[in-house]
């Protein structure tokens, strides 16, 4: 699922964000988001306190509001390695359909089976349809049986943290969810892919370099302290 290249696709760092890890200090980026730059609007004071009326009154009565505009999407690329060594380990994308445009959930399995496989997993609970690929780090399908099956899952909600186990493998995760005025047609979709196993390495890879980064600032700072120090009166 790569990142489509585009002018006006806006890309942000995501500080908030990423693995409880010991970074002994260092900045690491462990991922950014991405997603279409919109229009920019000159709003007027009035605008702007009617904008926040209907915020306040939205929250009041425990109201949704859609995220992404229709015929609109964004990313989330999940990274990690060493500062200037950062590596891709995840990806998520979040579509909106247009209106009009709204593909059903049928056609959507098709093409991600098209892409991905037969799905090892597929659950149908209020009106969402999810999908799970997932393979062992050797590339071998997870069956049913296997203990793997309810282990090696992925969150394919761009917005939310996943977790990451050394014995999966390439872990694939789409989700549909419908319209609520038509459950027969698809309102956006949510896919994330990452190597689980890979993501797990690289995060121990990266501890361990930050580690070694941290002793040799250590010994350095050791070593201009003896250089610099006063010899004693003797």
């Amino acid at each position: 699922m790569p990142i489509v290249s585009h002018d006006l696709l806006v890309v942000r760092p995501e500080d908030g964000r990423g693995f409880r890890i010991d970074t002994h200090g260092q900045r690491i980026r462990q991922g950014f988001s991405a997603r279409f730059a919109q229009a920019r609007v000159e709003k007027s004071a009035k605008d702007l306190m009617r904008e926040w009326e209907r915020e306040r009154i939205a929250r009041a009565m425990n109201s949704d509001e859609d995220p992404v505009g229709p015929g609109e999407a964004k990313w989330f690329v999940g990274t990690m390695g060493a500062p200037g060594d950062e590596r891709v380990i995840s990806v998520a994308r979040e579509e909106w359909f247009s209106e009009g445009r709204n593909p059903t959930a049928d056609s959507i399995e098709v093409a991600l089976t098209a892409k991905y496989g037969t799905p090892t997993r597929r659950e149908e609970r209020d009106g969402k349809r999810t999908l799970t690929w997932a393979y062992d780090p050797l590339g071998r399908r997870v069956t049913e049986t296997s203990p793997l099956f309810t282990r090696c899952r992925m969150n394919a909600d761009p917005d939310s943290g996943y977790q990451l186990s050394p014995d999966c493998g390439g872990v694939a995760a789409a989700v549909v969810t419908p319209r609520p005025d038509d459950p027969g047609l698809s309102r956006f979709l949510q896919v994330a892919v990452a190597h689980q196993a890979g993501g797990y390495e690289s995060i121990a890879t990266t501890e361990r370099r930050l580690e070694e980064l941290a002793a040799e600032r250590r010994a350095k700072q050791v070593e201009q302290a003896t250089k610099d120090a006063d010899a004693p009166a003797l």
